[in-house]
Formats: C-alpha cells, structure tokens, sequence
C-alpha cells in the first residue's frame, strides 16, 4: 500500500516540479559557492606568491648591499617583528651548499634536502612548491641569484591558507545541509501553489461529474495564463449549463404544453371511430388531425427556434441589409389583411439605414410584431412602424392604438406560451414574442414595450448598426 502511494507521488507534476526547482536550486548555490572557493583559493595563493616574491627582493637587496651579515641583520629584525615564523630562507653557495639557513621549527617536517640540486649554483632556480612528509602541508619557494654562484631561496608555508579553505569547505558543508532542505521547502511550496488552479481544475471536474453543475472553479485573480485558463474553463461551464438548463426548460415546455393538443387530437380521433361511419365525418375528423398536427409541429419548431437563440446556438446568417426595404417588404404581406380590417399601416424610415443581420430572422420578427398588431387593433385602428438611426444603433417603432396591454401582465408577455386574457380569444400559442426577444437578443439588440389597456402599444427595438453593402 505505501509502496503504491509512494509510486502514485512520484507520478504527479507537483513531485516532478518541486524536484526540479528544489534540484535547480540546490545546484545553484553549489555552484556558487565552488566558485566562491576556487577564488578564494586562487586569490589567497595569488597573495602567498606576492608576499614571498616581496619578502625575496627585500632579502636579495639587503644581501647586495650588507651581504651575509646583512642578510642576517634582516631576517633578525623579523624576529623582533613577529614575522620570523612566516618564511623559510636559505642562501646557497656556488657547490650549492648552504651559507645560511633559517627555518622555524614547524617546518621540521619538510624535507629540505629536496632543494639542493648537487651542482653548481649559476642560474635563477624555478619556483617552487614542496610537500611535507605526510603531504598535508606545502611551502612555496622562491629563488633568485644573488651573486657571483650565489642563490637566495625564500619560501612561505601554506599551512595557514589550509587552514583556511578547510574551515571554508566545512562551514559550505554545514551550510549545503540548510540549502538542501530549503531547496526542498521552497521547491514543495512553490510547485504547490504554481499548480493550485490545476487541482482546483481537478476538483470542479470531479464535482461536475457527479452531477453538480453548479461547481465553478475559484479563480485567484492575479492575470497569469493559469488564471486565464480558470476564466476560460469557467466560462465555458457557465455556457454548457445555460444549454442544459435552456434543453430541460424546452424539454419541461413541450412535455406540458404537448399534452392539450395531443389529447384533443386523441378525443377527435376517438370520437370518429366511435360514430357511425360517415365519409363526411371522417374527412372533417381527419383535417381536423392535420390541422393539429402542423399546429404540434409549428409549436415544437417554435420552442426550438426560441431555445436556440436563448443559448447562442442559433445559426445566423448575416449580412447587410436594408431597415427600409425590409420593412416594406414585411408591410406588404399583411397589408391585405390590415385592409380587411380597414386599418392604416404607415411606414417611415431612411433609405441608407444599413443592419448587420439575418434576413430572414429579423423578416420574422418584423412579421410576428405586426400580425399581433393588426390582431389586436380593432377596425379603424392604424398602425405605425418608424425607424431611425441613434449614435450607433437603430431604432425602430411598431405603434398601434390596439386593446393594449395591462402593467400587471406586461411582463410576462416574453414568458413562453402565455397569453394575456384579453388574447385568448384570437389563435395562437403564445410562442411569437418569446421568439422576438430571443432573435433580437441573438443580435446583440434588445426589445421593450409601453403599453395603456384601451390606448395601444409601442415596441421599441434597439439594433446595431452595421455597414452598407460594397457598390
């Protein structure tokens, strides 16, 4: 069980991250530091040469002008300094034999026969660096001619230099211990939160698909990509859930509003096969179903139309098109039944006002506002549809001095399938202006409504503009 749970870890982004950057990290200051030795190292080795090759010419010129007791005198005055122990000095003679020798007794470990070279001495001696027996200590040397076979050796240990980078080398152990766990602290805690949105990410998936549709993911507004993500997915829930909800209520109105038609398609069917056989009857009886039927059909085609639009799925195709024009051709398909009626249709509106939308579409609006217009506008009554261009928008006016509508049921005349008391007497389903709302707000417009019982109504529609067409 441990060893399944310790695998699933190693598997995550969040573990592979934190190793990385703790890894990263880690390397980093490592590598700093090494730099950091390698330049104090090369820095403090850079000093030892300068010191001896200082503390070289010193000897070299007191020696030329004092010779040995001069010499002497100098590496004396280091003893009452305090710096005697510092260097080693050996002037040799021509046989390379030692005329003078002055080493501290802490470098009683060196083996000092390694720099007599068994000749004559007749040339400057390269530097050199010599290893103590245990090879734990060094002492670099050097040499310069002095005189005639005469060569002045002046060495400095190391020892202190060692000392040194050793006690750096264990305060960078000590300190690689605290890098180490903070490099994993800070690598855990930067890996978790970078990746915050994407376990939020996980959660609402899981919570969505148990049947939560209302689980959003929480966003933690700093601007990032991830955060973008998070609006993104987010928004793409809330439009998945307004289809959803937009397919149950289509769904809940047609199971209900199906029912009444379907039962009196059922009743007439019925009472036909019940009555005496009559061809009269069952001819009647049968355009009676038919009637119904592509009343069913144009309901349930009705409430697709409106869901479709309600939910940005509705397909529009757009183009330029002209307000005027439009409505005239709208104007011209009911004007013989205006004139049954012996109502007056009056149209007003500029040539060169252009909108971006679906022709067809919008024909349907203009048709469904005017039919109800004409509908409820008893004889004598006139109808007016105005239109006109607002800043960056269209306006346009349908009036009627029609029954009018009253203030507690102008609401709801957008809710599906409901009819007012005052219309039920005419035909209908209740579908039209719920289909208006929904294909003007489907261009991005808008519609209301002002109405007086007694008086009429005006339908003010709000579109956008768009541009003329290309000549």
């Amino acid at each position: 069980m441990f060893l399944r749970r310790h695998n699933l870890i190693r598997r995550t982004i969040t573990f592979r991250l934190a190793l990385w950057s703790s890894g990263v990290f880690i390397l980093s200051t490592s590598f700093l530091f090494a730099l950091a030795y390698v330049f104090l190292s090369s820095s403090m080795q850079e000093k030892d040469r300068e010191d001896t090759h200082q503390k070289l010419e010193e000897y070299a010129a007191q020696y030329r002008m004092g010779g040995l007791d001069g010499l002497k005198q100098e590496v004396a005055l280091g003893e009452k300094t305090g710096k005697r122990h510092s260097f080693f000095v050996r002037l040799a003679g021509p046989q390379d034999s030692s005329l003078f020798l002055e080493a501290p007794d802490r470098w009683s470990d060196f083996d000092l026969e390694q720099l007599k070279r068994g000749g004559p001495v007749n040339e400057m001696a390269q530097p050199t660096h010599l290893l103590n027996r245990n090879a734990k200590k060094g002492l670099e040397m050097e040499s310069t001619l002095v005189g005639e076979g005469v060569l002045l050796q002046v060495g400095k240990s190391t020892e202190d230099r060692q000392e040194l980078l050793e006690r750096f080398r264990e305060i960078f152990l000590g300190f690689l211990i605290s890098v180490i766990v903070l490099g994993i602290a800070s690598g855990s805690f930067l890996a978790s939160r970078t990746l915050r949105p994407i376990r939020n990410l996980i959660h609402t998936i899981r919570s969505i698909s148990i049947g939560r549709m209302n689980a959003r993911v929480p966003s933690s507004q700093t601007g990032d990509e991830l955060d973008e993500l998070v609006m993104l997915f987010n928004a793409m829930l809330e439009r998945i859930e307004t289809l959803i909800n937009g397919m149950r209520g289509s769904l809940d109105n047609v199971a209900h509003d199906l029912r009444t038609p379907i039962t009196r398609l059922r009743g007439t069917a019925e009472m036909a096969l019940c009555s005496e056989p009559n061809l009269e009857v069952y001819r009647e009886v049968l355009a009676d179903c038919v009637e119904e039927s592509e009343r069913i059909l144009t309901m349930l085609n009705t409430l697709m139309d409106i869901s479709e639009a309600e939910t940005g799925a509705m397909k529009l195709r757009l183009e330029a098109v002209n307000l005027s024009a439009l409505m005239e051709d709208t104007v011209e398909l009911y004007r013989y039944t205006a004139e049954d009626k012996e109502i007056t249709l009056r149209v007003n509106s500029p040539n060169d006002l252009f909108l971006t939308v679906d022709r067809n579409r919008m024909r349907q609006v203009l048709a469904n506002l005017l039919d109800n217009a004409i509908k409820y506008t008893p004889s004598g009554g006139r109808i007016e549809l105005e239109a006109f261009r607002q800043e960056q928008q269209a306006v346009l006016h349908i009036k009627d001095t029609g029954i009018g509508i009253s203030p507690e049921e102008t609401p709801r005349i957008w809710d599906r399938l409901y009819r007012a008391d005052q219309s039920r007497s005419q035909r209908g389903l209740g579908l039209g202006l719920s289909l208006v709302k929904a294909v003007v707000q489907a261009h991005q417009g808008r519609i209301e409504v002002c109405s007086q019982p007694g008086v009429g109504s005006l339908f003010t529609l709000y579109l956008p503009i768009g541009s003329a067409p290309i000549s």
